[in-house]
């Protein structure tokens, strides 16, 4: 930090990622930040989420981490969550997957189907 205001630019761009955190309606987009997920890339993944959402202005989104999801050799692992409750498991994922995912299952509601959890174990 050089200055007072790069230090309150800091603060209000923190506030907003930790707004786009709590939205409370539409989709939902879930790491998995549990200790494999974060060995394998999932804090890059998560932060491309936030940033992507935020720079297309997705108010209907909410990311949100969670802990183990159990399938350590797939991870990092996002689950896309409907308002229904429908899900859809993408894996290994890594940043430029999940720039994919926001543009393409976020924005025009297209399962980026190569990336999902039901691709992998049919490979």
């Amino acid at each position: 930090m050089k200055s007072l205001e790069e230090l309150r630019a800091l603060k209000e761009k923190t506030k907003a990622q930790m707004n786009l955190r709590n939205e409370q309606n539409g989709l939902r987009v879930v790491v998995g930040m549990a200790t494999c997920g974060i060995a394998a890339g999932a804090r890059p993944v998560m932060n491309t989420f936030v940033e992507e959402i935020a720079k297309r202005q997705l108010n209907n989104v909410k990311v949100t981490m969670t802990g183990c999801i159990g399938l350590c050799k797939l991870e990092p692992i996002v689950e896309v969550i409907d308002p229904s409750g429908d899900k859809v498991t993408y894996v290994k994922m890594d940043a430029q997957k999940a720039a994919r995912v926001v543009a393409e299952h976020l924005v025009n509601g297209k399962i980026v189907s190569e990336y999902t959890i039901k691709a992998e174990e049919n490979s």
